[in-house]
């Protein structure tokens, strides 16, 4: 004969009607699912923050590489540009210590005293002079221009229309367009009164062509 505890019932969970106690463990699990994509977007936003950080901060340092590319190049072209310009001064300071040598030999040459040794070493130091851009000018005839022309000497002259250099009595020098002595020149300006007289022996010379002056 069995005896039975009075009060004891075996509990069971409550299960809804018509539902089993597996469909429980499938919400708990979805849940779960559901929670997991909060977190993956917090770690993207992370990321894209990251990444926007690094971009700019590539910007700044890409502006700053480009700037400082920019100021060297800069700073080349000016040193580049003292040397040069340097370099001339001093071709221009030896040069021009060297010009009366140059008018020596030059007026050893118009007395025909250039020869022999002399004379080879003469064109040998003229040769040296025009490799280093050393360059004469000034002409008998040539306009006068006060630009590179130093008058010494005046005169007129009535076969000239215009102020003429008729004699160089010193040649002129220039390195380049830079001029390190004018030509120390005489100059001839027309005859005062010449334009009067051949403008006067113009108009003759058409009076006659056309028959003389009408009559009245």
């Amino acid at each position: 004969m069995t005896e039975e505890t009075p009060g004891f019932d075996e509990q069971q969970p409550d299960v809804p009607s018509g539902a089993t106690s597996d469909d429980a463990e499938p919400k708990a699990a979805s849940s779960e699912e559901e929670a997991a994509p909060a977190g993956d977007t917090g770690q993207d936003v992370a990321l894209v923050a990251q990444l926007d950080q690094a971009r700019t901060a590539l910007n700044e340092r890409t502006s700053d590489l480009q700037r400082l590319q920019a100021e060297f190049q800069n700073y080349r072209r000016r040193v580049e540009r003292d040397r040069i310009a340097v370099k001339e001064i001093a071709i221009a300071n030896l040069l021009t210590e060297l010009l009366p040598v140059l008018d020596d030999i030059g007026r050893a040459r118009e007395h025909g005293e250039l020869v022999g040794g002399f004379k080879s070493v003469a064109e040998s130091l003229e040769s040296t002079a025009a490799k280093m851009g050393l360059q004469q000018f000034g002409k008998e005839g040539e306009p006068f221009d006060p630009t590179i022309h130093e008058a010494l000497m005046h005169s007129y002259a009535p076969d000239v229309t215009e102020t003429t250099c008729v004699a160089i009595l010193q040649p002129g020098y220039r390195i380049g367009e830079r001029t390190i002595r004018p030509a120390r020149v005489a100059v001839a300006e027309p005859q005062p009164g010449a334009q009067t007289v051949k403008a006067d022996e113009s108009a003759d010379a058409d009076d006659k062509e056309s028959g003389g002056p009408d009559e009245g």
